[in-house]
């Protein structure tokens, strides 16, 4: 890579973007919902009672059927977590965080869009709509 006046003007374009998404709502809304999910009692302690629940239920796993009360074990796990992801600050913070992640899915996307339509861009997320719709959906196996 050779380092001149074009690389450093894209080192400051690129500060200049990192700041505006610093300023946007998305962004803002994500930090203020994990900061109240972080510093709720209730959520602190749905967390714990599923990391136990898990625990307890990764002791016995690998026996399977075999193992005493293994679908109990394995239904208190699913319990535990449901109430972790019913919670109202947990909820709060997942939409925050799609929210955020699909405002920096589409700036990957247009950056990519802007030097050719060729460029692939993953998302992450398999219902993430790409520009490039060539295989009619049988290129995927």
């Amino acid at each position: 890579m050779i380092i001149n006046d074009a690389f450093f003007q894209l080192e400051d374009q690129n500060q200049v973007l990192i700041q505006a998404i610093l300023a946007s709502q998305s962004y803002k809304n994500y930090l203020k919902t994990r900061r109240r999910m972080n510093n709720s009692p209730e959520v602190a302690k749905l967390k714990k009672n599923f990391q136990t629940e898990k625990d307890k239920f990764e002791r016995i796993a690998a026996y399977g059927e075999y193992a005493p009360d293994f679908r109990q074990q394995q239904r208190n796990v699913r319990m535990s977590k449901r109430a972790l992801d019913l919670n109202e600050e947990v909820a709060a913070f997942r939409l925050a965080e799609s929210d955020f992640q699909r405002l920096l899915d589409d700036v990957g996307k247009c950056l990519a869009q802007t030097i050719s339509s060729e460029i692939k861009v993953d998302a992450g997320n398999p219902f993430f709509e790409t520009g490039n719709h060539s295989c009619k959906g049988n290129c995927h196996g």
